[in-house]
């Protein structure tokens, strides 16, 4: 069996689990988009209105759900070249992984506190979760990455360099967010909203341009 094949199977049993976790954390998203009840629409002056009424839940899943999905995809692109692992990047991605499933929490919170005159703290709490899951990714990528330490022998130099710049700007640009909310409960949130976009389109550009085995 060739080194190659022995370390894709050494993370096999960690993306399995973590892909689970992400997938349970982006189902439980949905459960706070509720259908209003109808004596609470009658009361509201109608379907319509009690639906354009929970927008800041419709804003808060929308975000949330961008944001975890890009997490997962850049989850997978890391452990596309992570091909070892050891007790200290099990306990980095359960990190992770601790942040991931705490998203539904800040989320319903932002949907049920943007209207209202504590919405900055809601918007603090929201931002604040996507700086630690922003500091837990750069955690266990640099120590994975750290010296090639769990990378496949065949890792891309270019493409781990890349990642690792990336990443770099995420701890920032939440900091910005979670600043923000003190100040413009909007701009935090879409500030969230944008860095979800930035990193899935960063990470596009990563793997059109940096994914390609050396001699290739």
């Amino acid at each position: 069996m060739s080194q190659r094949v022995e370390d894709e199977k050494e993370t096999g049993r960690v993306e399995a689990f973590s892909d689970g976790v992400f997938a349970i954390a982006m189902t439980l998203l949905i459960l706070d988009v509720k259908a209003p009840k109808p004596a609470d629409a009658a009361a509201s002056g109608g379907l319509l209105v009690a639906l354009r009424g929970q927008w800041p839940t419709y804003l808060a899943y929308l975000t949330s759900f961008a944001t975890i999905l890009v997490m997962w995809v850049n989850h997978h692109k890391l452990f596309r070249h992570i091909h070892r692992s050891n007790d200290t990047l099990l306990f980095l991605n359960g990190l992770l992984l601790l942040f991931v499933t705490f998203v539904p929490f800040p989320t319903s919170l932002v949907a049920d506190y943007l209207q209202e005159s504590e919405s900055g703290v809601a918007a603090a709490v929201y931002a604040g979760t996507y700086l630690a899951l922003a500091v837990a990714f750069n955690m266990l990528w640099l120590y994975a990455s750290g010296k090639g330490r769990l990378l496949g022998t065949r890792a891309n130099p270019t493409e781990v360099r890349a990642i690792t710049r990336q990443y770099r700007f995420g701890p920032i640009l939440y900091a910005v967010a979670f600043v923000l909310a003190f100040f413009s409960v909007a701009a935090s949130v879409t500030l969230c909203l944008l860095l979800a976009l930035f990193f899935a389109f960063t990470g596009a550009l990563t793997r059109v341009f940096g994914d390609r085995p050396p001699g290739t």
